[in-house]
């Protein structure tokens, strides 16, 4: 099993050494503690405010990870590699890797700098697939990246699953936001937008919920 675990992580193109050796954030960041999570200062508001709607985490091992660049995503959840291969299920520790700046064709965009309600939304997009890893196994994982990265239908609901998790547990207003404040911003590309429309829940379907669960729109 450890052989297979290595393999497919190599496979994807990550390391153990790279999960160790990433650059988180940049010299002028200070790293912050609190109970199980650590995350960059300059996030803190929208960390804790996402991360309070899941009490179910207060136990979990999560490290909020600045990087400067995430291939074809702008927030990213992953188990950490030797902790998926090493720990037992309920120990394992997790990264949620964030684009430190948003990089348009004109200009940039330091990511503290998108409105609070969608950093939210967004932060608790990602805590949605913490949620969603938390009770597979690490073959299961396997199985799980393997289809998110070559199935259009698995990659679908992983974030369908993703969003109903953040929307159940309270942040259905701030998923709303961040889907409005992507698809009405006139920096995001087309490319991206479509990607947003076809792959992700749309902003229709999250209002049915939140009507269904009675939360209202921000």
């Amino acid at each position: 099993m450890l052989q297979s675990l290595l393999v497919f992580f190599l496979f994807l193109g990550f390391s153990p050494e790279e999960e160790v050796n990433v650059n988180q954030t940049s010299l002028q960041d200070s790293i912050v503690s609190y109970k199980n999570i650590t995350y960059p200062k300059r996030l803190e508001k929208p960390v804790l405010e996402a991360f309070s709607h899941f009490p179910e985490l207060e136990d979990v091992k999560i490290d909020f990870q600045l990087i400067k660049n995430i291939n074809g995503a702008v927030m990213q959840a992953q188990p950490n590699v030797l902790s998926l291969i090493l720990d037992k299920k309920n120990e394992r520790r997790y990264r949620i890797k964030i684009t430190e700046t948003l990089i348009f064709d004109d200009s940039k965009m330091p990511i503290e700098q998108v409105p609070h309600e969608a950093l939210v939304g967004w932060i608790g997009h990602e805590l949605g697939h913490v949620m969603d890893y938390l009770n597979r196994s690490s073959l299961n994982m396997v199985a799980f990246g393997i289809g998110y990265k070559f199935s259009k239908k698995k990659y679908i609901e992983a974030e369908l699953v993703a969003d109903s998790y953040a929307i159940a547990y309270g942040l259905g207003p701030q998923i709303l936001f961040h889907k409005h404040y992507i698809l009405d911003h006139d920096k995001f590309t087309d490319a991206y937008k479509d990607k947003l429309r076809d792959l992700y829940m749309s902003p229709r379907v999250i209002s049915a919920l939140m009507q269904a669960l009675g939360q209202q729109a921000l």
